[in-house]
């Protein structure tokens, strides 16, 4: 590839050999014109986010290539990626750095790729000191920036393709730095794509040959590719910049990232159309973009796009057809035989699936607690716990988790090969140990619920960590964002804000991936061992292994922090069951109340649709700290949630000692007694008469005598209520008492 220098120099040269031409030979070219040239149809095949799939597959994804530029010239069609070619990739690349998925690549001679946030995974220094030299194709990224502004990659090339020149610049999404380990991409800016696009675009127009034809190629694309067009633009001000504020000197728009299949027809700035594609992902599709360009203009005149499904002919006979799909299958051969005897070695056992969570029928729903997840956190807590670092537990970040342990994939006999578990975790990540105060680790947990730097709500706005056996959590979405954890347990005590604890994570997390941020606060130790190789020992160490499907996180709402000995006590359990494959649907609750080594069962509550509300009464008599252990069946989910319970006051009674009689206008003289057990309440005894108050009597020892003022009250007998006003032991009680008045002597 030539350099921009170079095509600068090259374009000059050549203009002023025109100029000297056409001064030599006014007479000939007045003589002989040019006869009129036909326009040209301009092929692009793209592909985005194939990671590398190094499989059965990969001969008929470049037999699909092949197909499709020889039905419309080598001459001219491109081939374009948008990014994401290698990293969460199967064993068979992943196990030699994707240098197989490098090679497929350049002997399918890749014109450009736009960078993926993948191609950062073992950070900035491996893609441009090994990614790069060994592909044969630019990798092209114009929105990534040094600290002093320069560029960090190539921003665009331009690439003669049929006697007309073509322009092709490239972006990833502006989340990079949160996707991949901060510290590999340290130094570096990620800016708006579209504006780095967009200068680029300007720059090129500004060249003294400028392209005829320009191609965006985005790492970054919109979240649903079956919504339509104007809704795609509606759900996404991300997807809506790239395509109404992208350059109208832009003639397509290939995106990636998101996974999305989609082939649109969008208005172009200023008037007119343009293609917009995204494939999909693992070549499962080859987008095509065909332009026609003008000869005397170089416009783009008219466009198609389209997805073209992998082909199914039989590889024999796209290799005999095709010398590069020839020499692809001779990579994946070579590539798939390494793997198959590395990757062949037991490595441990399951007894069933341990996946994921599915929604909708499909793996890795990242905002919900999964199996899998649960058991690689608990296989770094195993291992990190027993170096030199040490670890009080561990946590794990559900992007990470790029493949499943199946039964079937296992053979059907629960043996899983290094192959199946590297294709778990094939980012290779350093562990690391990072030593928090309580305070922070609540904050990474609040942190689930997610926000960048900038503060603003990413496309995943919520993402679940997986959890070390001996961590149990509750929460409550519905609360003030930042006070949604309402207890956080490790080893069944309450984490304390002020002490410090050790957690085991993976390097990713460690310099504040995901958004996790709260995990800089802290000091990390390397340990210096790979995740994988935690993952691998755990697998043995721990075999057979079996799926474990209660919940360490449970969403509890409604509870209140304290009540009274005797209140109903009443809460929602939203979402008890896990969506693992394989996990049991609960059928009921139990709950307890535990105070030290009291337990006092308190009644079962039905579960539906893996929801229950139980509702149960506390005790009297009992009070101070107290758990209420929720217990589901069959999954065996235990949740234990702290309440204070305030005591109640013993109940005491009161009554008159006499029956009292007195004259009108002379006190009566009522004897008062309070029993309470075997107390002695103090206090007062008041007499009323309705709402008036006749007399009032201070207790000693629970007894009192009260003078009842008689003169407002009628001859005859009158009933007075007793109420008794409690005191720090006892409650308020009372009692009714008969007075007979008599009439007076005067």
């Amino acid at each position: 590839m030539t350099t921009l220098k170079g095509r600068l120099v090259a374009a000059v040269s050549a203009m002023s050999l025109a100029g000297a031409i056409v001064a030599a030979s006014p007479a000939q070219a007045q003589d002989d014109p040019a006869p009129a040239q036909e326009d040209t149809v301009l092929t692009l095949l793209g592909i985005n986010d194939f990671h590398g799939r190094i499989d059965e597959n990969t001969v008929r994804f470049a037999g699909t290539i092949e197909q499709l530029r020889s039905e419309a010239g080598d001459e001219s069609t491109l081939v374009l990626s948008g990014g994401d070619n290698i990293g969460g990739s199967l064993f068979a690349s992943s196990v030699q750095q994707d240098q197989p998925t490098i090679d497929v690549l350049n002997a399918l001679e890749m014109d450009a790729s736009a960078v993926g946030n993948h191609e950062f995974d073992r950070g900035f220094a491996d893609l441009a000191d090994r990614v790069v030299p060994a592909s044969d194709f630019p990798i092209l990224g114009a929105n990534v920036l040094r600290e002093d502004g320069s560029p960090a990659l190539d921003d665009y090339e331009v690439v003669e393709v049929d006697g007309v020149s073509v322009g092709v610049v490239g972006a990833v999404t502006q989340e990079t730095p949160a996707l991949v380990t901060p510290t590999g991409v340290e130094g570096l800016e990620f800016t708006d794509p579209v504006e780095a696009v967009n200068e680029a675009v300007a720059e090129m127009e500004a060249l003294p040959d400028a392209p005829d034809v320009i191609v965006a190629s985005y790492h970054e694309g919109a979240p649903d590719g079956e919504a339509s067009l104007d809704e795609a633009l509606a759900d996404s001000e991300v997807f809506r910049s790239m395509v109404e504020d992208t350059s109208a000197e832009v003639d397509a728009l290939f995106m990636g990232h998101t996974h999305q299949q989609y082939a649109y027809d969008a208005a172009r700035p200023g008037g007119g159309t343009r293609p917009v594609v995204q494939t999909g992902s693992f070549g499962e599709n080859i987008g095509q973009i065909q332009l026609t360009v003008d000869a005397e203009s170089g416009d783009v005149t008219t466009h198609t796009q389209s997805l073209v499904p992998r082909t199914e002919t039989d590889d024999a006979a796209l290799v005999e057809q095709f010398p590069r799909v020839e020499a692809v299958q001779g990579i994946v051969d070579e590539a798939l035989a390494l793997a198959d005897e590395v990757g062949r070695e037991p490595v441990g056992e399951i007894t069933g699936d341990i996946t994921t969570a599915f929604a909708g029928g499909s793996r890795d729903d990242r905002s919900a607690e999964s199996t899998l997840g649960n058991l690689v956190a608990q296989a770094t807590f195993t291992q990190v716990s027993q170096m030199p670092a040490g670890a009080d537990l561990s946590v794990v970040n559900p992007g990470g988790l790029r493949a499943d342990l199946l039964l079937e994939g296992a053979g059907g006999d629960g043996v899983v090969t290094a192959a199946e578990a590297n294709a778990v975790l094939p980012f290779a990540n350093n562990l690391s140990s990072v030593t928090l105060t309580g305070a922070s680790l609540r904050e990474v947990f609040e942190q689930q619920w997610q926000r960048d730097a900038e503060g603003n709500v990413p496309s995943r706005p919520y993402l679940q960590l997986g959890t070390s056996d001996n961590v149990r959590y509750t929460f409550d979405a519905t609360r003030e964002e930042g006070d949604r954890i309402t207890s956080l347990r490790v080893d069944g005590e309450e984490v304390d804000p002020d002490q410090t604890y050790r957690v085991a994570v993976p390097s990713f997390l460690a310099s504040g991936g995901d958004n996790f941020s709260a995990f800089t606060e802290g000091e990390t130790v390397d340990t210096g061992v790979l995740d994988y190789e935690a993952w691998v020992d755990h697998l043995g160490e721990a075999s057979p292994i079996s799926p474990d499907f209660g919940r360490h996180a449970l969403e509890v709402e409604g509870l209140q922090e304290s009540y009274t000995a005797g209140d109903e006590v009443s809460f929602d359990l939203p979402e008890l069951d896990l969506t693992s494959l394989g996990s049991p649907a609960n059928t009921s609750v139990e709950v307890t109340l535990v105070q030290g080594d009291a337990e006092t069962p308190l009644g079962e509550a039905p579960v539906a649709d893996g929801a229950a509300s139980p509702t149960v009464s506390l005790p009297q008599g009992v009070g101070g700290e107290a758990v209420l252990r929720v217990e589901a069946d069959p999954s065996g989910t235990v949740a234990e949630l702290p309440i204070t319970i305030e005591s109640a006051a013993a109940q005491a009674t009161v009554k008159a000692l006499t029956l009292p009689v007195a004259v009108k206008g002379l006190p009566a003289v009522i004897g008062v007694a309070v029993k309470g057990g075997e107390g002695r309440p103090s206090g007062t005894v008041e007499a009323f008469v309705g709402d008036q108050r006749i007399g009032r009597a201070t207790l000693r020892g629970g007894l009192g005598v009260l003078l009842a003022d008689t003169r407002s009250l009628e001859p005859g007998r009158t009933a007075v209520t007793l109420r008794y006003g409690g005191d720090d032991a006892y409650g308020e009680s009372e009692t009714s008492v008969s007075l007979t008045v008599l009439k007076g002597l005067f």
